[in-house]
């Protein structure tokens, strides 16, 4: 809390915003109904929220992906409104990164040429401190031992930590993560929910994480649940996380309990 009583600024803030498709149709849809929220940095936040409840359009439009029909959206001070395509694009390389529930890696390509690719896409080259960056993060995420693997050499739960550690190799202040561990057993999205916390312990990146599972959405500090396209719930979380490496606790949730009523 600011000691002039004046609270931090918000990495990101939405007000009002609203997403509409088919504009002008007769089929026109409304999906996101006034969204106002505000992540500060360092929050580690659950999103959830029944399939159809705007969770993707809305973490689109985070992500810079998506163009809201109205409301305001500043990210980092940044007011997004008014920016150009090109503008969104470079905000969007400098501010986020992303993890998908594919982990979208590039099959002929080693671990670490995947965390260094981001870099040779922007630059046109692999510089010597990103390549050192990379292995930095493989390691974080411990893979260490299996930088030179492909793809296809790799469990599913590795080749994620791959993915997070490609999110992670130009430092963004934000990473949004899309169901990351919605592919893995359980084993294995333990073991990519811990590594997603311990980076968010040690780099104070803030991340912003869309889940079905009610464990995981338990073991974030703060819960936002979509429903028909508005805000249903925004609380923190009744328990803190464990620390990096605890175990998850057991489900102690019932049907009626899960998001998505299954």
């Amino acid at each position: 809390m600011s000691t002039s009583g004046t609270p931090p600024a918000a990495l990101i803030d939405l007000a009002d915003v609203r997403k509409s498709y088919n504009m002008g149709l007769s089929n026109e849809a409304e999906v996101l109904h006034g969204i106002t929220l505000q992540v500060a940095r360092g929050e580690f936040l659950a999103l959830i929220g029944p399939s159809g409840s705007g969770k993707s359009t809305l973490l689109n439009i985070v992500g810079l992906l998506e163009r809201m029909t109205s409301g305001s959206y500043h990210i980092g001070g940044t007011a997004v409104n008014a920016l150009d395509d090109k503008a969104l694009t470079l905000l969007r390389r400098d501010t986020l990164g992303f993890v998908f529930q594919f982990h979208h890696l590039l099959p002929a390509f080693s671990a670490l040429e995947n965390v260094t690719m981001p870099g040779l896409i922007r630059e046109g080259h692999v510089s010597r401190q990103q390549r050192e960056r990379a292995r930095e993060l493989l390691a974080a995420v411990g893979l260490a031992n299996a930088m030179d693997k492909r793809p296809s050499e790799l469990s599913g739960g590795m080749q994620q930590r791959v993915a997070i550690a490609r999110a992670l190799v130009f430092d963004p202040p934000l990473v949004l993560a899309d169901e990351p561990t919605g592919n893995l057993d359980t084993a294995s999205s333990d073991e990519v929910f811990v590594e997603l916390r311990r980076m968010h312990k040690e780099r104070g990146t803030s991340f912003i994480i869309v889940t079905h599972d009610p464990r995981l959405a338990a073991r974030c500090d703060r819960l936002v649940e979509l429903v028909d396209g508005k805000i249903a719930r925004d609380e923190a979380t009744a328990r803190t996380a464990p620390d990096p490496g605890s175990p998850v606790p057991a489900p102690t949730d019932t049907p009626a309990d899960r998001p998505d009523g299954h």
